[in-house]
C-alpha cells in the first residue's frame, strides 16, 4: 500500500512500485523530458536505467554523463539491439515513434520483455492497433506514458470518485491558461494542440470518467504560433450516456505576453513542448491550470503545478462531501515535473512482474487516440462525432 498523505488523509497518490527495481531499461531519446523527468524520476525511484541513443550522439553522451547512465550508443539501432536491455523507454517525436517501437519488436524477439512508449501512442488508431498487436504476437508488454495520470491531484481526485466520496458524477471540467512552447517537431503534424496538450486533460477525464459517448468540439489557431496549424485553442464538451458532462478549455494563447530570451528574440524550446512560459504583462496573469468535478453529494476542485516548472509547484486538491462543514486540503511535497514520471515506468514494470497488463497500457491508450481524434473531427468538421466511430 502506498503511504497516506500528510495529515492521514486517506487518498492514494503514489503508483505502486515493482518488487525489482534493476529492470534494465534502455533510453531512447536524449531531450528535455528524458533528461529533466524521466531519468531524474528513475534515479530517485532507484530504477536501472543501463543505456541510452538518441539522434544525436553528443546530446545522447551529454544526458548519459549527467544522469550516470553507463552505455551510449552511436545509433538508436544498436540500442534497439542491445541484449542487455530488457524494457525500452521511449521519448521521441509521436510521428516517429511507431516505427522505431516495430523495429524494436523485430530485432527484440525473444529478449525485449516490454515497452514504455511516449503519449500519444501513435497519431491514428490504426496505427496504435498496428503496434498493440505487434507487441502482443511478440511477448512484449506495451505501456504508455500517459504521465498525468500520475500528478498527484488527479490521482486523489480519481481515488475519491472510486471511493464515492462525492456521490454520482454530473460535471467535470479543466481549465488551462498556459502557454506550451510548441518543439520544431511538432510543425507539420496532421494536429497540433489536440495530440500534444489536449490529449493529457482528454485522456484524464477518461481516467476519471470512462470513455464518453458523444464529443462536441471548436477550435482556432493560436495567434502566437506562426507555423500553419489546424487546432490551437481547444475547446471539448464530453457527453456520458450516464449523464455526466466533462468541458475542457485549452486556452494555449492566455492573453497577450511577450515571450523572450535572454538575448530579446522569442523564445522557442529546442526540447520541450511543456515548459510553460514566464509572462511579461504589466498586470497579473491567471496562468495555470485548474479542475473541478461536481458529484451528488460532494464537489472537489483543484490545481496542477505543472505552468510553474521549472520551480517545483505542487498540484492541489480540496474537496467537501456529504454533511462536511468545512474543505478538506491535503498536502503534499511532489509535483507532476519530474515526480510523476516513476509512476509510467513503475506501472509497466508491475505488469511484467505480475503478467497482467499495464494500468496504462497499449489497448487502453487506443481509446485515448479516438477520443483525440473525435475532438479534433468534431472541432474541424463542425459535428457531433463519437469516439466508436474512431475505433470502428
Amino acid at each position: 500500500m502506498s503511504p497516506p498523505l500528510p495529515g492521514d488523509v486517506p487518498l492514494d497518490i503514489h503508483p505502486r512500485l515493482p518488487r525489482r527495481r534493476d529492470w534494465r531499461i534502455g533510453c531512447v531519446g536524449a531531450g528535455f523530458v528524458m533528461r529533466d523527468c524521466h531519468l531524474v524520476a528513475y534515479r530517485n525511484a532507484g530504477f536501472a536505467p543501463v543505456a541510452i541513443a538518441s539522434r544525436s550522439t553528443d546530446s545522447a553522451r551529454e544526458v548519459a554523463k549527467l544522469r550516470g547512465i553507463p552505455k551510449v550508443h552511436d545509433t538508436i539501432d544498436a540500442l534497439l539491439a542491445d541484449p542487455s536491455v530488457e524494457v525500452l523507454d521511449f521519448a521521441v517525436p509521436p510521428a516517429a515513434q511507431p516505427d522505431l517501437i516495430r523495429r524494436a519488436v523485430e530485432v527484440g524477439k525473444g529478449r525485449l520483455r516490454g515497452i514504455l512508449a511516449q503519449k500519444p501512442l501513435a497519431l491514428s488508431v490504426t496505427d496504435a492497433r498496428d503496434l498493440v498487436r505487434r507487441c502482443d504476437a511478440a511477448g512484449v508488454v506495451l505501456g504508455v506514458n500517459q504521465n498525468m495520470r500520475y500528478d498527484q491531484s488527479v490521482r486523489a481526485m480519481k481515488h475519491l470518485l472510486a471511493r464515492g466520496d462525492l456521490g454520482e458524477p454530473v460535471f467535470a471540467s479543466i481549465d488551462m491558461r498556459a502557454v506550451p512552447h510548441w518543439m520544431p517537431w511538432a510543425e507539420g503534424l496532421p494536429s497540433l494542440s489536440t495530440f500534444v496538450m489536449s490529449i493529457h486533460h482528454l485522456d484524464t477525464f477518461r481516467f476519471w470518467l470512462g470513455t464518453p459517448d458523444r464529443v462536441l468540439a471548436s477550435t482556432r489557431p493560436d495567434p502566437r504560433t506562426k507555423f500553419p496549424h489546424a487546432d490551437g485553442i481547444n475547446l471539448s464538451i464530453l457527453e456520458y450516456d450516464t449523464g455526466v458532462r466533462a468541458a475542457a478549455w485549452d486556452d494555449v494563447w492566455a492573453g497577450p505576453r511577450e515571450v523572450r530570451s535572454e538575448g530579446g528574440e522569442e523564445k522557442r524550446s529546442a526540447d520541450s513542448t511543456l515548459i510553460s512560459s514566464s509572462p511579461h504583462l504589466p498586470f497579473s496573469s491567471s496562468r495555470g491550470i485548474r479542475w473541478r468535478v461536481e458529484g451528488t453529494d460532494g464537489v472537489a476542485q483543484g490545481t496542477i503545478g505543472w505552468p510553474g516548472y521549472p520551480a517545483r509547484v505542487p498540484s492541489t486538491i480540496e474537496y467537501a462531501g456529504r454533511g462536511a462543514e468545512t474543505w478538506t486540503r491535503p498536502t503534499w511535497d511532489a509535483v507532476w515535473f519530474p515526480d510523476a514520471f516513476v509512476g509510467p515506468m513503475a506501472q509497466l514494470l508491475c505488469a511484467l512482474e505480475d503478467g497482467t497488463e499495464p494500468e496504462i497500457g497499449g489497448r487502453d491508450n487506443v481509446e485515448t487516440i479516438a477520443l483525440c481524434a473525435a475532438v479534433f473531427a468534431a472541432a474541424t468538421e463542425h459535428r457531433v462525432t463519437t469516439v466508436r466511430e474512431f475505433l470502428a
